[in-house]
């Protein structure tokens, strides 16, 4: 009897693995709810669990002593949490914490080290995602050294309307400042221009996304570039909404 196919998966990561590769991953893999807010692990830290998002979205910050938080990237059901343990590294990078809450898959680290010794294109895309990472990280600081608030945001919030699978989702001015790291009162206005232009709506810290062609184009040249090393890099679509 021919084996079953493995149960459909929407993390892009474990998509991309032959089918045999991809059991072997879920064997070992469970279902939970991410919830917003909470932090998944701290700088330095060794990982106890990865994270595989599915409709979940994580956010990687850095802290600094009398500054607030600043984010560094976004991880949604295109990548995965503690891919640097692909390396043989432990540590957590940065500290981590669920911006949209969903769906994840997770698995421990313990397990993902047995699974990495049996499944080698496991271990290229997880290095090669580690690369994307990189690349990520780059292009923020380029980005928010150089561009203005407002293509910053707009990038910003279409990075978000990728991972979040819906046109809405809940962000206060206080948190988009501390993720841009600018102030609320910069973010209020980059917002309501953005909103004046008809391309989002925004009330209460409930942001919808109104018009996703013409966010694209009030965007800074970023959101193009990291989709594009993403694609090429990985051979897969840019993060989809599903």
């Amino acid at each position: 009897m021919p084996a079953p196919n493995p149960p459909p998966i929407v993390n892009l990561l474990l998509n991309n693995l032959p089918h045999k590769e991809q059991r072997r991953v879920l064997l070992h893999c469970e279902p939970v709810e991410l919830v917003f807010g909470t932090i998944l692990c701290e700088t330095t830290q060794p990982f106890r669990y990865l994270y595989f998002p599915v409709r979940s979205f994580i956010s990687l910050v850095t802290t600094l002593e009398q500054h607030r938080p600043l984010e560094l990237g976004l991880i949604g059901n295109e990548g995965m949490l503690g891919a640097t343990l692909s390396l043989g590294i432990a540590a957590a990078p940065s500290r981590a914490v669920v911006q949209g809450s969903g769906s994840a898959l997770r698995i421990s680290a313990t397990n993902l080290r047995r699974v990495l010794r049996d499944c080698p294109k496991l271990q290229r895309t997880l290095q090669r995602y580690l690369y994307v990472t990189l690349t990520q990280l780059t292009q923020n600081a380029a980005c928010g050294h150089f561009h203005e608030l407002e293509p910053r945001l707009a990038r910003w919030l279409l990075m978000t309307h990728d991972r979040a699978h819906a046109d809405h989702f809940y962000l206060t001015h206080e948190y988009l400042a501390e993720m841009l790291g600018v102030r609320r009162s910069g973010v209020t206005t980059a917002a309501g221009a953005l909103q004046l232009r008809r391309l989002i709506h925004y009330s209460r810290g409930q942001i919808t996304i109104l018009d996703r062609s013409g966010l694209e184009a009030a965007a800074c040249e970023c959101y193009a570039a990291l989709n594009e090393g993403y694609a090429r890099l990985l051979e897969a679509p840019r993060p989809a909404i599903t």
